[in-house]
């Protein structure tokens, strides 16, 4: 069986230290991809060259680029015009443009960072939108944030009707919601939140979801696995903080892994199989073709 983390912010300086014996466990483990989603202009040059310095090595990793809602502040339509100039120049390297989104929470506080809550949701759409946009032009899938926001996301979505669609990344939600996504061509990121037992809505409904729709992601190092599912050895070193260790990395792609088999039906070889035909059909056939055709 193969593994692919289809979502990871591996330039994060929380693996910097560490970065050559965890692609090391990676690969030890099968886990053969990790895709690297941007969050900012600032990160942008970080997340380009850790693609290419690991390109066609025994892990490698695939790079996004995209503006995720929680760091807009002070951005202007000229950080989206640089983006889009930098899509363009890296369209043959690049797989999807994200993250990119709309989040809730970020709105609900807006006084924090000086606005309204009409002004931020006014803020954070004109950036989705703009970045929906270009993965329309350029043909590419997104990866897409959410965050008490399925409502104002999904008209978006219909809107644009991307042909390559992309994924829901750390996907939480009903069934009902889940289709909607799934009907417009979209995958769903399944992480950590089906390692909480408290998350009965959204592991109800990904036992019920075609597993076509479905990819793994561990948002390494954010969104750490529940403390029900590790071992006292994992336990002890998270919070006794005994090493510096992230408590999160793309190695946790097998826990979760390993608890998705355990409420589907389907067995593990069959699943693992069947993710990563997923993350094939939404990413790498398409940029396969392209790649080979423009070089």
């Amino acid at each position: 069986m193969q593994f692919t983390d289809s979502h990871c912010h591996l330039d994060d300086v929380a693996f910097t230290a560490q970065l050559p014996q965890l692609l090391a466990q990676c690969q030890q483990l099968a886990i053969n991809r990790i895709i690297v989603p941007a969050i900012s202009p600032k990160n942008f040059d970080n997340v380009l060259t850790l693609a290419k310095t690991h390109h066609n090595k025994p892990i490698n990793i695939y790079p996004c680029l995209g503006i995720h809602p929680w760091f807009l502040q002070g951005l202007t339509d000229i950080h989206l015009e640089q983006l889009t100039a930098l899509i363009a120049k890296s369209k043959n390297n690049i797989i999807a443009i994200g993250e990119i989104g709309l989040d809730g929470a970020i709105a609900k506080n807006a006084e924090a960072y000086g606005q309204t809550v009409e002004k931020s949701w006014q803020h954070q759409q004109h950036f989705f939108d703009y970045q929906l946009n270009i993965a329309k032009e350029q043909n590419l899938p997104v990866i897409v944030h959410h965050r008490q926001s399925h409502d104002k996301i999904m008209p978006f979505l219909k809107r644009y009707k991307l042909e390559n669609a992309g994924i829901i990344h750390g996907f939480s939600g009903s069934y009902q919601q889940a289709m909607g996504y799934i009907d417009l061509g979209f995958k769903l990121g399944i992480g950590s939140t089906i390692t909480y037992s408290r998350a009965k809505k959204t592991i109800n409904a990904i036992k019920r979801l075609p597993l076509s729709s479905l990819v793994l992601e561990t948002d390494a190092p954010s969104m750490p696995l529940s403390k029900e599912i590790l071992n006292k050895d994992e336990l002890s070193s998270i919070d006794g903080n005994k090493t510096n260790t992230p408590a999160n990395s793309p190695i946790n792609i097998i826990k979760i892994f390993n608890v998705l088999a355990a409420i589907r039906e389907e067995d593990s070889e069959q699943i693992a199989d069947q993710l990563e035909s997923n993350i094939e059909q939404i990413f790498f056939n398409s940029f396969r073709i392209e790649s080979s055709v423009k070089s």
